[in-house]
């Protein structure tokens, strides 16, 4: 028995290592994802294999996390409840996608995860693994009952790894647990789990690590402009940027001036409430900016329309349907509509704000003659709008003079 393991490094990984190798009798070949979360992967492999691994593999990710899922799910402008862009999820597909080309290059017959039982990485890793290698087997000890046994917490792990020297940093006094990639860093659990705590006063705002809070952020708005061809962000302030320096160039500018914030309570895939504290700087400029470019060159029905999929969009993402046909079919749907997305906005960022300053496009349908309060002349008749109106309203007035119409109290007398 072969299993690739996907592997942080981290308490959960660094026991599950040897647990899976001793339990299994099998081989252990662990990956880890570089995709842009700037935390040390120098040494994983030592470590690894000092664990029991055979083979460790480390690949860098970070461009393809940009270009193949970030940019597709803004230009759906995808956001999950209304609040959440999505950092984690987006990010699972890849590294399960990535984890079935080494178990495939190694001959693997099976691909493991540490995800827990009762979050959504578990639905999003097994998904992809079912969608795109539905041949390997899945181990997920989170959810054997012997493991769970073994391991009913974090002291009972710190343990294990101290009598079997496996060298981890983990203690019990952290107070939260986090995740960060390129488009975001995410807190929750721990202190985290009660809804009333507040994690941005003086004493608990240390934990934030891509951006300043508001209140400390810079007395001086900063302007930031951003190109598009076809609903993707290509330079900005000018600069010819791949898709991954997009997003490190604006995660510093957004951090700078406080930037991407949002603490919320989300519903899970799974069927519970967590509460969940992200960092997004450089992604919420993305997407505003990406809305202002469209508000200037989508037909309206079709931004409408597109607007009325992006729930259902968000939702397919958060619950790890990224490989299923009916993501791809929307995608079809908004890449289309973003044929001529092409221009330039102008925003400025200030503590924690951004605001819009200027949107301009070869293609866009701002007719100012038409738009004009001046008396301009246009191929616009004022005139046409008593019929439109008259032809709009043919029901209103049938359901008025046939039913009685709509009940208005103040009407009456």
């Amino acid at each position: 028995m072969k299993i690739v393991l996907a592997y942080s490094g981290g308490l959960d990984t660094s026991v599950i290592v040897k647990w899976l190798r001793e339990t299994y009798a099998a081989e252990i070949v662990t990956f880890a994802a570089d995709i842009g979360q700037e935390e040390e992967l120098h040494g994983l492999a030592q470590k690894a294999r000092a664990t029991g691994a055979s083979k460790h593999y480390t690949l860098d990710l970070v461009e393809e996390f940009a270009r193949d899922f970030i940019y597709p799910m803004i230009r759906a402008n995808a956001v999950y409840e209304g609040q959440y862009y999505l950092g984690t999820s987006i990010a699972r597909p890849l590294i399960a996608q990535a984890q079935i080309a080494i178990a495939h290059k190694e001959k693997a017959d099976t691909v493991a995860h540490g995800a827990t039982g009762k979050g959504n990485d578990q639905c999003r890793f097994e998904l992809t693994y079912m969608a795109l290698a539905p041949e390997l087997a899945i181990i997920a000890p989170w959810k054997i009952e012997e493991f769970r046994a073994e391991f009913p917490g974090r002291a009972e792990m710190i343990a294990y790894c101290a009598k079997h020297k496996i060298p981890v940093e983990a203690s019990l006094k952290k107070p939260y647990s986090m995740d960060r990639n390129l488009l975001h860093i995410s807190y929750e659990a721990g202190i985290l789990e009660d809804p009333w705590f507040d994690p941005t006063t003086k004493a608990n705002k240390a934990m934030f690590k891509l951006s300043v809070s508001p209140e400390d952020a810079s007395d001086r708005a900063e302007y930031v402009e951003l190109d598009f061809v076809k609903g993707d962000c290509v330079a900005v302030n000018g600069k010819k940027l791949s898709p991954g320096k997009v997003l490190k160039t604006l995660n510093q500018l957004g951090g700078k001036h406080g930037v991407g914030r949002v603490d919320l309570v989300e519903n899970r895939f799974v069927g519970m409430k967590s509460r969940g504290v992200y960092e997004t700087p450089g992604g919420t400029i993305l997407m505003q900016a990406h809305k202002q470019i469209e508000s200037l060159t989508l037909d309206r029905e079709v931004q409408h329309l597109r607007d009325s999929l992006i729930p259902k969009y968000a939702e397919l993402v958060y619950y790890g349907f990224w490989f299923a046909p009916e993501r791809e079919a929307l995608q079809a749907l908004v890449d289309e509509s973003q044929k001529f997305v092409t221009g330039t906005v102008r925003l400025k960022l200030y503590k924690g704000n951004i605001i819009t300053c200027g949107r301009k496009s070869p293609y866009s349908l701002y007719d100012d003659k038409i738009a004009s309060m001046e008396g301009v002349k246009s191929w616009y008749n004022q005139s046409d709008a008593t019929g439109f109106i008259r032809l709009n309203g043919l029901r209103l007035r049938a359901r008025k003079l046939a039913q009685g119409g709509p009940r208005v109290d103040r009407l009456k007398g």
